[in-house]
């Protein structure tokens, strides 16, 4: 096993009705919000209103910045902290997904030391620290909600980049599975393929830690067990809890320690369908890790193989990734371009994004050849 620090600082709230804690939460950073949200679905499951609710029981003045996409961008990082520093805010609520967390992130530590988000994630400048963040998740995928990761894209610059700092992990999270209740199926499904490939990220890290092994397992299981069920079932409480906190522990650290790091390409790979086409994110992954593990099978059979024997019974590395494709494609997410309306004609502009943003693995490095193989995999 590698040394390794183990820090997650975040408080989570997990429950039905946790929102009533936001109170006693908040009132510590004191009375000024920034409240940031998306285009609609906070307004629909009940949780804007909710939090709405609980900040005006403490008494808050609140500023509202709404309207943030799926993939978010830079130019709403900046605007949201331009207001942020205007009204002199003394923390950020963050109402939704793992678009809106990202962006909540950022612009925390933007307007604490009033730089520009791309500054901050291209590390031209290096943070001095971030005004307090609080979460109310609506979206059981990425485990933005205790992590200090984020992903913001850059259309000027054609750059899709993920960014770390150990400013961004919120001060508590409220995770209610009840505001997932009206997350369509596609979405669900790409949450449930999305902790699966954080998982999967870890998997391939470098370096030996059984532990860390057995929860990845464990993960994937829970998300295999019941992210079908969940799929014929999509108004039940019970499972939306289980998907829930298997996407917060599938990338809250617990997966990766004692290794030197996940791998992380696929992520990558994905995030260049998702600036091109405006993909989901988890739509990306069930299309990308296939075509990642037919590339890898004969550099890594020995691995794949163990995922294969723990979640297949099958320690055949080309039968694993059959199966496991099948899974993505039984929870209905897509797992070629095709089934996003892209063909081979697009080949060429997907590769040259990808040689762009230099995409690339942090255990197993990608050549521009390795790049152009995994797409031709991919339609």
């Amino acid at each position: 096993m590698q040394n390794f620090i183990a820090y997650i600082p975040t408080q989570l709230h997990f429950g039905k009705g946790v929102i009533k804690g936001l109170p006693g939460a908040s009132l510590p950073f004191g009375k000024k919000v920034l409240l940031m949200y998306g285009k609609g679905s906070a307004l629909k499951n009940g949780s804007y209103d909710d939090t709405l609710q609980q900040l005006k029981i403490a008494e808050m003045e609140v500023f509202h910045f709404d309207g943030i996409k799926s993939n978010p961008v830079v130019e709403d990082v900046d605007a949201a902290a331009e207001l942020g520093i205007a009204k002199q805010v003394d923390m950020i609520v963050a109402v939704g997904g793992g678009s809106v967390i990202d962006s909540a992130k950022i612009t925390a530590i933007c307007i604490h030391d009033q730089v520009k988000a791309w500054d901050v994630v291209k590390r031209k400048v290096i943070p001095t620290g971030a005004i307090p963040l609080i979460t109310v998740l609506t979206l059981a995928a990425t485990g933005t909600e205790m992590n200090s990761v984020a992903v913001l894209q850059n259309h000027k610059t054609d750059e899709k980049l993920g960014y770390g700092h150990i400013s961004m992990y919120p001060k508590h999270s409220f995770l209610d599975p009840g505001y997932t209740l009206s997350v369509p199926a596609n979405y669900t499904a790409f949450g449930v393929v999305d902790l699966v490939a954080h998982c999967l990220e870890a998997w391939f890290g470098a370096g030996d830690a059984s532990l860390s092994d057995r929860f990845v397992i464990a993960i994937i299981k829970e998300a295999m067990e019941y992210g079908p069920l969940l799929m014929n079932d999509l108004n039940n409480y019970d499972l939306r809890a289980r998907i829930m906190w298997a996407a917060t522990n599938a990338l809250n650290g617990l997966t990766s320690y004692g290794r030197v790091s996940g791998d992380w390409a696929v992520h990558g790979l994905g995030h260049v369908l998702s600036y091109l086409y405006d993909t989901p994110h988890g739509a990306s992954l069930s299309i990308v890790y296939p075509a990642w593990l037919r590339i890898m099978k004969d550099r890594i059979p020995a691995r794949i193989s163990q995922l294969g024997e723990q979640l297949f019974n099958e320690n055949d590395p080309e039968k694993t990734i059959v199966m496991l494709e099948a899974f993505f494609s039984e929870l209905g997410s897509p797992v070629r371009l095709s089934e996003i309306g892209k063909t081979d004609n697009e080949v060429e502009e997907i590769v040259k994004i990808m040689n762009h943003n230099r995409v690339s693995g942090m255990n197993m490095r990608l050549s521009e050849d390795d790049r152009r193989q995994i797409v031709l995999q991919m339609v």
